[in-house]
Parts: C-alpha cells; structure tokens; sequence
C-alpha cells in the first residue's frame, strides 16, 4: 500500500508489515513508511491544490462526497467492512456499523449539515444586501486519525475537505489497510489531486513538520489526551509563526461509567455492561470501564454478567460466532496485561471474571472483570483502553454521595450512563453528573452513538466537545466572511440633524 501524495502513488521501500491481530503469522500485505520529507511534499501538494478546491462550487464538492458514500454502500461495502475485519479485529456486527453505516453517515449527513450552514444569511436592511460568505481556513489541516473506528479516520480528513479546505491526512499504523480503501475511494469519487494526501510516518514526524509550517491551519484529531496535550503545547508555543491562528479539535481518551441506581433492572444493568464494556474489546473511546453497582442488586447484576463473559466466543473474525477477537497489537496487549497482573497481587482488589490473556496466536485478552473496595482504585480512575471493567459496590442508600464520586473520579468527560426505573434518580443524576460527560445516557451503555442522532464529544481531558456528526464540527472548518453591499451610497456627508446657519 502506497501512500498518496499530490495525486500519486508513492513508495518508499521502507515497508511495514500489515498482519490481523488475532492471526499474527498471516501476512496481510505491507504498506510504504515516509520520512519528514514526505509530509513536507503532502503540504506543497495540499497548498497546491488549494485554490482551486476552494473555489469549487459547493455542489461540486458535495457531489464527490456523496459518490464515495454511495460506493462504500454498494461497490465497495464488503471492501471496507473486510479491511475492518482483518486490520483492526472487529467482528462483522462491528465492522457493519461502523466501515460501513457510520462513515456513510458521516459524508451524507455533513452534506446535509453544510447546505444548512450555507443558508444561514444575515439579515438585510433597506438599501444594503448582507450575506455570508463561509471560506475553508487560509493554509492545510492537519487530519491524525486513531485506529479504532474506520469512520472516524474517514470522517476527519473528509469533514475539513468537504468545507473546501486541504488536508494532510496521517491515520494510525494499525489502522492503514482500511485507510488505503478509504483514499481509493475517495480517488474513484473524484477528489481531485492534493486535496487529501495520505502518509504513513511517526506522529513526532508529522507533528514536527506541520506544526512549524506557517500555512498550518488547523488539526482534527482523535487520540491519546497526553498527545493532544503534548499538540496542544507546541502549537501554542509556535502560535507567532502561522498565518492565522490555527482550529485545535480533538477527541481524546475516556474512562467512561455506568451507574446503576437501587430501582435499576438486573438484566438492563448487565447486558449494558457487557456490550458497554466488551463490544470491540473495550477499545471504543466510549466503552464503559467503570460500574458503581447498588447493594441491593449488586450480587444478581454479577451473577448474570459474569454467566454472560462466559458464554462469549473468542476467535477470528471470519468466524461470525465470536464476539471476542484480539485487542489491536502487542503494546495494548503488554499494557492491558499488566493492568490485570496488578490487579491479581492487589488487596483492594479481586478478578470475578476473565483475567487470562494470550499471546501465541493473536492478541487475545478474555473479557475481564475487577471488584475493587477502593472507588479511586487505579483502574477506576485510568484509561485502560482494552476489556476490562471495574465494579465498584456502594451502598444502595448513598445513590447522592455516590454521584459525587462518579463526577470527582476522573479527568475525563466523554461517556457515561444512569440506569434506574425511578424517575427521580434519572433527573437528579442528569443534573449532577451534568459535566461528567458529553454523551449521557439513560437506560442504555454508554456506547453507540449515531450520526445525525447523538453527535459525538466530550470535555475535561476528553477533547474540545466539537461534536462529531452535527453541524458543529464543520463550523469550526469554516471561516466566514461578512459581505455588505449598499445599494445607493450617500454622496454628501452630512446627516438630515446637522442645521445650517
């Protein structure tokens, strides 16, 4: 797999193997590392592109994006769901909502959501014409995109394009089998050269280019929140050198809860546990990794969640019968690994479910499950990023000291969820876990946001909360312009109140 630059397929010879995390001896294929001078040709290409892009008549832009849509649906939507599958471990289930469903979203519902932002016009008083005029940013965007949802890493560099600006578009390593499907299809749609330009090469590489590049822009982002943080940082630290002052927007990491209140169903609590915790081994920004059970049902919800990790297959994902495959490489696997090691020698702490993990043939981690008699215990409170929960057991009668644990635990804000049949708990969790996540649910996981239904992003250390699939996030790809025409220009300077002597 190439990388794509200007137009044009480039290889280096500096090859990375590709191989499926849950079969590590099959070789997928290999794609072409770059270097720094790579991502300087991605920015030369961008800038060149960039007039003409940006004078492309909205509707010829949309239409591009809505033919990509269309044939991710049709030609291309076992291509997109199959590079899934095998790069990234997701099982069809997974794959299906999101190399598929959720990337088409994304293209059609930000063309819908532009033509919106497109009609919003000022007013106009007697005598004068007002309009809007919404540019694409003066200079490149920056796209780095993770390797944990196929939509995202599609909807990044596309978002920011389709509002007329130019990209460079750096996806994670794990995640290149279906990004190269994704820039095919783009190509085949008809993006015209250097709009988006793909390369493969470290972060500190892209980052240490485009952030000192004076066209720099702007930089969509989904990741770890130290990167961010670390982004963040050199950006503002080289904020004198840029042209314009740049769009920062970031989705980040998430230690995202459940809480059940004493009126909650048992079966409610654990299934959403299980699929919340466990659904593509825990690797969604979303999944539920923290669970504050009431005493009064505690026991049952564990009962029947543990009964449940047991029953769940484990395998490949040509295999449509296994709900767990492997977590995304061998650095997750060590670092989820030794979550689960501390966990085993820890007092405060004992593994009621799960626990083994494996290596040999891929990187496989069972469904694991902490109970923990510490709520600030360490994998209460840190982003683990692989299938493993902790429960913590309060006492069903403390629902309102419990929600200020909930709220004080983390840094993060992304997700979380109330479960209750009582009206009452639901409404007071609303209202004081009002800053403990972007997207908050009730009777459900804190997962599986849809576009155009439950846009996107959380706040605290969990992003900027700009609200992927929703007309906010493409506002902040656009830089408008106030135009005002007067129609019959006065030609003598005085005002009617001025009396002559």
């Amino acid at each position: 797999m190439p990388m794509y630059i200007g137009g044009q397929e480039v290889r280096t010879g500096k090859t990375v193997d590709l191989r499926p995390p849950h079969e590590r001896k099959h070789k997928l294929g290999h794609f072409h590392m770059g270097d720094a001078a790579h991502v300087t040709a991605a920015i030369d290409a961008a800038l060149k592109a960039r007039e003409d892009w940006a004078n492309m008549p909205w509707e010829h832009r949309a239409g591009i994006f809505l033919k990509a849509a269309d044939l991710m649906a049709t030609k291309y939507r076992y291509h997109m769901n199959g590079t899934t599958m095998l790069g990234q471990s997701k099982n069809a289930y997974q794959a299906e909502i999101d190399s598929a469903c959720e990337i088409i979203d994304f293209l059609r519902f930000n063309v819908h959501y532009l033509t919106e932002i497109y009609r919003q016009q000022p007013i106009s008083s007697p005598g004068v014409h007002n309009r809007l005029e919404y540019r694409p940013l003066e200079g490149f965007v920056l796209a780095v995109t993770p390797f944990n949802f196929t939509a995202i890493a599609g909807n990044l560099p596309a978002s920011a394009a389709m509002c007329g600006n130019v990209v460079v578009w750096k996806p994670a390593n794990t995640q290149v089998y279906s990004a190269n499907m994704i820039m095919k299809i783009f190509i085949e749609a008809g993006l015209p050269a250097g709009v988006i330009n793909l390369v493969y090469t470290d972060g500190p590489t892209v980052g240490d280019v485009c952030f000192a590049h004076p066209d720099f822009a702007g930089i969509h982002f989904t990741g770890s929140t130290g990167v961010f943080q670390t982004m963040w940082k050199t950006i503002g630290n080289n904020i004198h050198k840029y042209k314009t002052y740049p769009r920062i927007v970031g989705e980040t990491g998430g230690k995202d809860f459940v809480l059940a209140h004493k009126s909650a169903d048992v079966d409610v609590v654990a299934t959403a546990l299980a699929r919340g915790a466990f659904e593509y081994r825990g690797q969604k920004c979303s999944a539920a990794s923290r669970a504050y059970l009431p005493s009064n049902i505690a026991e049952a919800v564990k009962t029947k969640l543990v009964a449940d990790l047991k029953s769940m297959k484990k395998g490949t994902t040509e295999d449509f019968s296994n709900f767990v495959n492997a977590v995304i490489d061998e650095r997750s696997f060590d670092k989820i690994a030794q979550y689960i090691d501390n966990a085993k020698k820890d007092p405060k702490a004992k593994i009621i479910a799960g626990g083994n993990y494996d290596k040999t043939e891929g990187f496989f981690i069972e469904p694991t499950v902490i109970e923990t008699t510490d709520p600030k215990y360490v994998t209460m409170c840190e982003e683990i990023f692989g299938p493993v929960l902790t429960i913590y057991v309060y006492d069903a009668e403390q629902f309102d000291e419990i929600l200020k644990v909930v709220d004080s635990t983390s840094e993060y804000a992304l997700t979380g969820s109330i479960l209750a049949q009582d009206r009452y708990a639901v409404e007071l969790a609303t209202r004081k876990l009002v800053n403990a996540a972007g997207n908050f649910y009730i009777n459900d996981k804190p997962t599986g946001a849809v576009v155009g239904q439950q846009p996107f992003g959380g706040a605290r250390a969990s992003g900027t909360n700009d609200k992927a699939g929703s007309a906010l996030n493409l506002y902040r790809w656009l830089s408008a312009r106030t135009v005002k025409e007067t129609l019959v220009p006065p030609t003598d300077y005085r005002y009617p109140f001025l009396n002559e002597a």
